[in-house]
């Protein structure tokens, strides 16, 4: 949590163990709030804009890639920019000043549900790009397979499942070791 504001940083402290957070990391520049992250690796970050140094959105976004986290800033400022910038940056509430602990507490938990909704999201991402690339290996394979050996479809299935079983590695990597014996023979 960071903010400029020793008055501010005192309510955050406060409120947000009476939520139930019991490590609450303070911050009053946004120096401070990248090493804090950094080194604390905490849940949740809530932060002003304006701070010395770099600004709260500034920090976001250098944190953003390292150290994953619902992000929610808090500030008395909310022109277009500063809401673009939040936008890049995957702020996932954007409150503004003054604040109750009702809606710090709504905040909260709507930022930390949709970060995990999209961490989930991309894992699932992930897994098909990684499935759709293992599939496009296996076809290649299937392929070399049906043009040196001259096995149909099918065959050259079994014969790369075959393979696979008897060096006992994923169907994906006995693709690769075809794909790669394949352009050993065909280089030039």
């Amino acid at each position: 949590m960071a903010d400029a504001e020793p008055l501010m940083r005192h309510w955050y402290e406060g409120t947000l163990r009476q939520l139930g957070h019991d490590l609450v990391v303070l911050a009053c520049n946004g120096n401070e709030l990248v090493e804090q992250c950094r080194s604390k690796k905490p849940d949740l970050l809530i932060t002003d804009i304006p701070m010395p140094g770099i600004d709260g959105l500034a920090a976001a976004e250098m944190l953003r890639e390292e150290v994953p986290m619902p992000i929610i800033l808090v500030s008395a400022r909310h022109d277009a920019a500063d809401i673009d910038r939040a936008l890049q940056n995957h702020v996932l509430a954007y409150l503004a000043k003054p604040i109750k602990q009702p809606d710090l507490a709504t905040a909260i938990i709507l930022a930390s549900r949709r970060f995990h909704e999209f961490r989930m999201l991309e894992q699932q991402a992930d897994n098909l790009a990684k499935s759709l690339t293992d599939r496009k290996l296996i076809e290649r394979a299937k392929g070399i397979l049906m043009y040196r050996v001259g096995l149909s479809e099918p065959d050259a299935f079994k014969r790369l499942q075959k393979i696979s079983q008897n060096k006992n590695q994923k169907l994906a990597d006995a693709a690769r070791s075809i794909i790669a014996a394949e352009e050993t023979f065909t280089a030039e």
